[in-house]
């Protein structure tokens, strides 16, 4: 455990739960609802559930996930769209909603206006597994391979324009491969299409790593800026001669205009939960870390990933 991170685990330990907010508001009356934008049974959604359990005992009422999976993890955003800014609707924000509206023709929603930035969470550990009775031992293999058979490797990813299949074509631009994207609505999908072997290869968040510790996937890389702590003879992407870190970084908001109170008792929930014994287990077993950031500093993130994130399609071309 790194320092900062028990620094931050110590502070929120101490951090008192007392929440005056909630008298002086009445806010939560009734349940909340969360929309998770990938399918059940994923790392998202396992993580997010937790969270929520959490947070919602600090809260005193329910915290309802609704998965609202595809589209490369925009459903639940968009969502919130058309939602009262009351505090009763949320969402999990993947990086998707800061591509999303500069890849499509016809944004469904404005990241920069659109929604209230609650509380930031954490960052994926990503990878690319394959069968363990394939021929290839190590990226390396695999990329080879690819080059020279092209258009012959499907990979599969949770959708179009996640940090998954824009990693993946980042990597193909690198290395002259051409490959076959296949998005899934999640991570289940994807593993059962590569355990059946309609795909090749898949690049998902780490809901892999039990069936890799369980020895029916073959982990190839992690693309974290360290080795996976679960993992550690597998190589990241920058030791294998590719200069890309990606974590995907995520955390939670509402619709546009919430009350700053609101916004405050919510935070202060969730910043509880996300430090909570049992949420960080479940950060633990995923390989994750705390990445916290308060609702006026995730604003300045959203801010400044939405300029860096264009800068990037556009070098890249990218359009739905």
């Amino acid at each position: 455990m790194s320092i900062r991170r028990r620094t931050l685990l110590g502070a929120a330990a101490a951090a008192p739960l007392a929440s005056p907010a909630l008298a002086q508001s009445g806010f939560p009356n009734r349940a909340i609802r969360m929309y998770v934008p990938w399918g059940a049974g994923g790392t998202t959604d396992i993580q997010m559930r937790v969270l929520c359990d959490q947070a919602s005992k600090r809260l005193g009422q329910p915290i309802v996930i609704e998965n609202k999976s595809g589209a490369g993890g925009i459903l639940g955003p968009q969502a919130l769209v058309s939602d009262r800014p009351d505090g009763y609707a949320l969402s999990q924000m993947p990086i998707s909603v800061f591509r999303n509206p500069q890849m499509n023709p016809h944004p469904p929603f404005d990241p920069m206006t659109d929604f209230t930035w609650v509380v930031h969470l954490t960052g994926y550990l990503f990878g690319i597994v394959v069968r363990a009775d394939s021929p290839w031992q190590t990226l390396g293999e695999f990329l080879d391979y690819a080059k020279a058979n092209p258009g012959k490797v499907n990979y599969g990813t949770p959708g179009v324009g996640t940090s998954l299949h824009i990693t993946m074509e980042q990597i193909a631009g690198q290395k002259g491969i051409e490959w076959v994207h296949v998005p899934f609505r999640g991570v289940a999908d994807n593993l059962s299409a590569l355990l059946g072997g309609q795909i090749q290869a898949t690049a998902d968040s780490s809901g892999w790593s039990e069936l890799v510790l369980a020895g029916r996937l073959r982990l190839l890389t992690t693309w974290g800026t360290e080795r996976a702590k679960r993992f550690p003879d597998a190589p990241t992407l920058q030791q294998s001669g590719i200069d890309i870190v990606s974590i995907s970084p995520y955390g939670i908001a509402g619709p546009k205009g919430m009350d700053p109170g609101v916004v405050r008792v919510l935070h202060d929930a969730f910043k509880a939960a996300l430090f909570d014994p049992a949420h960080i287990a479940i950060l633990d077993r995923f390989d994750m870390q705390p990445m916290y950031l308060d609702s006026e500093a995730y604003a300045t993130f959203a801010r400044r990933q939405f300029e860096e994130e264009g800068v990037m399609i556009r070098r890249l071309g990218l359009r739905l």
